[in-house]
């Protein structure tokens, strides 16, 4: 058994909260390890003048951090999976999807005031194009406004700013104590999740097998299930964190749901669409899951919606 762990992570306040909870789980666990985090600093956090849109988001907030654990200068990255790639780098793999928190986004405004009570073209920050498909859909009237930064800096944006009112996940909101100014949680009927929204993807090498054996300790297995269904549905339909696809799926009793919207950036055009499967027994299985609703999805018009967007991109 190893006697150390470096774990690297972000050195935002939520990325140092994903990581000394892993780090506090793992000493749980393993209280004779000696762990220790190292602060990279990535392209994402680097990069804050221009929208997220348009500077791509392919590893933006991941990359940096792999290329010390492809250097064994750490032994495990802590991620907001939402933000890993669906392909993770030759010789790394996602080892454990820690327990989710609750996957919806929430509205953040000015007096507590609700989405579909916001004043007709109300500006909502946001730096996501799957809200912006999501909210245009049911309020073209609003203005949206691009938002970056790390979510104390949002709020401190916010809080001085023009906005009315920002969309932020759940997750981070209540893991940095902000759920306070949460003026609504928005269900899945109106806001799907950006996939993986709302767990820790712990990232090791493959060949590192004593860390991988430590870290398997902290993955749920309905987390796994679900989050690999809905990472599924995004590579078959290519896709990224800057394209407006929301996927949320829930796994009970061996059956898994998948649900998955694709929409224009305008949300003048949207996709819903949903698959069961019952009987499932491995993760894989799940995966197959999301290939297939992308099928779907591409049968109904997905693939002209993305080629349109790509195009702009």
């Amino acid at each position: 058994m190893k006697k150390k762990l470096i774990i690297g992570t972000r050195s935002s306040p939520l990325a140092l909260w994903q990581a000394e909870f892993t780090k506090n789980e793992l000493s749980r666990h393993f209280p004779e390890l000696d762990i220790e985090l190292k602060l990279v600093k990535t392209t994402g956090d680097v990069l804050l003048d221009s929208p997220l849109s348009k500077i791509g988001d392919m590893g933006l907030f991941t990359k940096d951090i792999e290329k010390h654990l492809i250097a064994r200068e750490i032994d495990l990255a802590v991620h907001s999976l939402k933000d890993v790639p669906t392909s993770t780098p030759e010789g790394l793999i996602i080892t454990s999807f820690t327990e989710r928190e609750d996957t919806r986004d929430v509205i953040i405004s000015k007096n507590g005031v609700k989405l579909q009570d916001l004043p007709k073209n109300s500006k909502i920050a946001t730096s996501s194009l799957r809200r912006m498909s999501q909210l245009l859909s049911m309020r073209p009237d609003l203005e949206i406004r691009d938002i970056r930064g790390n979510l104390n800096t949002r709020f401190k944006k916010f809080d001085e700013g023009e906005f009315d009112a920002m969309m932020l996940a759940y997750a981070g909101v209540y893991r940095l104590k902000f759920s306070d100014r949460i003026s609504e949680i928005l269900p899945h009927e109106i806001m799907l999740p950006a996939v993986g929204q709302g767990a820790l993807g712990i990232e090791t090498r493959v060949d590192d097998e004593q860390t991988r054996e430590i870290v398997r300790i902290l993955n749920h297995n309905t987390t796994e299930y679900c989050c690999k269904a809905e990472r599924a549905l995004l590579r078959h339909l290519q896709g990224g964190c800057q394209i407006p696809i929301g996927a949320y799926a829930s796994f009970r009793n061996g059956t898994l749901k998948l649900l998955a919207y694709v929409g224009s950036v305008d949300g003048k055009v949207g996709l819903r669409n949903e698959m069961t499967k019952t009987g499932l027994s491995s993760p894989d299985q799940a995966e197959d899951i999301g290939i297939a609703l992308a099928e779907e999805l591409l049968k109904q018009g997905a693939d002209k919606i993305l080629s349109e967007i790509r195009k702009t991109r």
